[in-house]
């Protein structure tokens, strides 16, 4: 019987990297016939040392086209059909998801995840979510009125430094290696403001009258003229570069006085002067060249090889460079810059290999992770398609052995979030923000398209007319529109905004709450992201409060463990791993870490989250060319 409904049934993949690989072959050695891919990536070369379905002379094609051809070369009679292409494409629409039985998902950011979980609600079609992070892994079992959807609980956000740490008081190997990363932007790549490099003199420690005096010189202004043009200038002369980034910007960041009352002060470097610098950690030895730290005199060698290059492939393209972590030159450059950088703030310098993983946002990928999951995704695909939904589980991969030797551990499915702005029957939303100087263009791109995750957005304002504030009709929005505020059109506080993508099936309800005092770099605010009051500290007590034996709390960070909200959740005795003959309680069986773990990804934050947090996975596996020894 079941292996009739394997046959006959139709699936649908999404995502053919890490997990996908593994997963395509084994659905179709579990004898699956009727399979969709979707993938728009292509292979890169550092995919090979875990994506198995690809080879060298595979680099460059399309994941999807060639995962199809490597599967039927040992499962011939399968009917695969392989797209390159995006799944947020409109023609995967609702009709599209509704003649699959089962999706499946390997997806590598969050907007993609969202955008599927949306579809296949709508499509009423089960959804298999999937992730891995290094030695973690996550797999769940998403059904429209059953469990909770992917976006029920709350996802850990990509985290971000004020302006004025970066530009002025790093303090951390990860502040000097954004730096470098906007440097690159600032002289190779497409210009943006808000990746500035040169000191900020609205630093609010400056207190205002520090931060003129900064700017004047004997009395006068100093002109501060623009990057990309003074590099155009000097021809991308490297030690003129050097000077500027790292002796005179230091020197101006010098006078302004005050923020080194309580900081230890910057030390200028000079370009002559490098190769007497002394740095021991620069002479190590490592057994992986990539894991020696450069001296100061090889860090100014590399940023003086890297501009030359860079500068050539700039003046050759004619458009601005992008950085990419596997761009051997434009990696080299920021690590390079970033160390030089952490040598003058007194920051323990970084190897390229360490300045890779966190520039890039890298977990390294395992190989036997993706094939463990993938082999746990097409056990629960098993379930649903015999019928036995209620045996479905959450099913966490740990890093080692826990209580009761078990490496794997399973929690039951949660019932959907009644406040759920996804899932819920009548999905609403309340947004905290200063409608004075909130955009049209801000609303539709930050909080609709980014926070909310919608990929059409159509919006008019609650008023009984049906006034239209937004429409995802091409040309039907100009830019004098989008420049205005929401309260020119008399949005105010309490007015309420219907919003339907089209796409997604998906309809919101926002209601809109005035709150001028928002601070930066923040410019709104969901309910339940306000700042709460700390409460008073209560006395200790003699008494030990007593817990039901057959429940157990679990406090998890909503931040990735790094300070953010967080939530306690009670888990019964009947979470966790279901075994009939056991007595114990089910939460303490589990032998789970009660951690949660952030990574990052470039697209994307990760967070895989243990028994107390149902929250799949943000990321499934992240691209980097880390080689397993």
């Amino acid at each position: 019987m079941v292996r009739e409904r394997v046959r006959d049934t139709s699936l649908l993949m999404v995502g053919a990297g890490g997990i996908g690989c593994e997963l395509l072959k084994n659905l179709v050695l579990t004898g699956f016939k009727n399979i969709e891919i979707i993938d728009l990536d292509t292979i890169d070369i550092s995919n090979l040392n875990r994506q198995f379905l690809f080879h060298r002379e595979h680099v460059k094609r399309s994941k999807a086209m060639v995962a199809k051809e490597s599967a039927l070369s040992f499962v011939p009679d399968c009917s695969i059909t392989a797209h390159h292409d995006t799944i947020m494409n409109p023609d995967y629409n609702t009709s599209y998801f509704q003649q699959f039985d089962i999706v499946l998902n390997a997806l590598d950011n969050k907007a993609a995840r969202n955008h599927v979980n949306r579809m296949c609600l709508a499509a009423d079609v089960p959804l298999i979510e999937s992730g891995t992070a290094g030695y973690l892994g996550q797999v769940t079992v998403i059904k429209k009125g059953y469990t909770e959807c992917y976006e029920c609980q709350p996802k850990p956000t990509r985290k971000t430094y004020p302006g004025c740490t970066i530009r002025n008081t790093p303090s951390e190997p990860v502040h000097c290696i954004v730096w470098a990363k906007h440097l690159f932007n600032q002289l190779f790549g497409e210009y943006d403001a808000d990746d500035e490099v040169s000191p900020d003199t609205e630093d609010p420690e400056l207190a205002g009258e520090a931060g003129e005096n900064a700017t004047k010189k004997n009395g006068e202004n100093i002109e501060r003229v623009s990057t990309r043009d003074w590099c155009k200038e000097i021809d991308y002369d490297a030690e003129k570069l050097f000077t500027k980034f790292f002796n005179h910007d230091i020197e101006y960041l010098l006078s302004m006085d005050k923020l080194w009352q309580k900081r230890t002060p910057p030390t200028p470097l000079e370009w002559n002067n490098l190769a007497n610098i002394k740095n021991d950690a620069g002479l190590q030895e490592a057994a992986i060249p990539d894991k020696r730290i450069w001296s100061m005199e090889e860090c100014g060698q590399q940023f003086e090889l890297c501009v030359t290059k860079l500068k050539e492939r700039l003046k050759t393209s004619n458009e601005p460079l992008v950085w990419d972590k596997d761009d051997p030159s434009a990696m080299d450059f920021v690590a390079a810059t970033s160390n030089i950088r952490s040598h003058i703030f007194h920051i323990a310098e970084k190897s390229r290999f360490d300045i890779k993983s966190i520039s890039g946002n890298i977990i390294p990928a395992i190989a036997s992770t993706n094939a463990i999951i993938a082999g746990l995704m097409v056990v629960e695909a098993l379930k649903i398609l015999s019928g036995k939904f209620d045996e479905c589980r959450t099913v966490f991969l740990n890093k080692q052995v826990k209580t009761r030797n078990r490496l794997i551990t399973e929690c039951r499915l949660e019932k959907p979030n009644p406040k759920c702005y996804v899932c819920a029957e009548k999905p609403e939303v309340t947004v905290f923000l200063d409608t004075n100087k909130i955009t049209i263009k801000q609303l539709e791109e930050k909080i609709l398209k980014d926070k909310l995750g919608m990929v059409a957005p159509d919006v008019e304002i609650d008023d009984g007319k049906g006034t239209i504030l937004i429409t995802s009709e091409e040309g039907e929005m100009s830019d004098d529109v989008y420049e205005k505020t929401l309260s020119d059109f008399r949005i105010t506080d309490g007015t309420r905004l219907k919003g339907d993508d089209f796409l997604q099936s998906f309809e919101l309800i926002l209601t809109i709450r005035q709150k001028s005092d928002i601070e930066l770099p923040d410019v709104f605010l969901m309910e339940g992201e306000l700042p709460q009051a700390q409460e008073e500290e209560k006395p200790p007590t003699t008494t030990t409060p007593t817990t039901p034996t057959d429940v157990k709390t679990v406090e998890t960070s909503e931040n990735g463990g790094s300070g953010g909200v967080s939530r306690k959740r009670r888990l019964s005795a009947h979470d966790g791993s279901h075994d009939e003959g056991s007595k114990k309680s089910k939460s303490e069986s589990n032998g789970v870490d009660i951690t949660s773990v952030t990574i990052c990804d470039d697209d994307d934050d990760v967070s895989v989250e243990t028994c107390g947090a149902v929250a799949v996975a943000d990321s499934v596996e992240s691209d980097d060319d880390i080689i397993m020894l």
